[in-house]
C-alpha cells in the first residue's frame, strides 16, 4: 500500500490523514465497533490538519455514500445473480444482506472520499533539520 502513498487513493483506503498522510483520522481502527466507527480526531497530530472545517461538513458525505453504496451492491448483485446464478430473490437478500454488513466501510469510505475532495497531500520535507 506503501506504493500510492501520496495519492488520493492512499487517503481514501488508509483513512489517513488527507494532508499528511501519517496518521488514521478514526479514533477506532477497527470499522466494525460500531460504537465508534465514525468517532474521529479533531486535529492531526502530526500536521494540526483540523477534519471537520465546519459544523456539520460530513454531511456531503451522504451524497458520496450513495453512489459507494450503489457500487457495492453492483458487485454483490454481478457475483450472485450473474457469476454464481442464484435466483433473483435470493439475489436480493444477499444484496440485503452485503449493504447492511458493510456499513461501517461504506461510511467511512464516503467520508474518506469527502474530505480528500477540499484536502490535498503536501509533502513534508525537513528544512533545517
Amino acid at each position: 500500500m506503501n506504493i500510492l502513498k501520496g495519492t488520493k487513493i492512499y487517503s481514501i483506503l488508509t483513512g489517513s490523514c488527507p494532508v499528511c498522510q501519517e496518521e488514521s483520522m478514526y479514533k477506532e481502527a477497527n470499522p466494525f465497533k460500531v460504537m465508534s466507527t465514525l468517532k474521529m480526531h479533531e486535529r492531526c497530530s502530526h500536521c494540526s490538519t483540523k477534519y471537520k472545517m465546519e459544523p456539520s461538513f460530513f454531511f456531503g458525505a451522504m451524497y458520496v455514500s450513495y453512489p459507494v453504496g450503489i457500487a457495492f451492491a453492483s458487485v454483490a448483485f454481478v457475483l450472485s445473480y450473474i457469476v454464481f446464478g442464484i435466483a433473483i430473490l435470493p439475489t436480493f437478500f444477499i444484496i440485503c444482506a452485503v449493504m447492511l454488513v458493510m456499513l461501517p466501510i461504506i461510511l467511512r469510505l464516503s467520508r474518506n472520499i469527502w474530505i480528500n475532495f477540499f484536502k490535498h497531500y503536501q509533502k513534508q520535507t525537513n528544512v533545517g533539520a
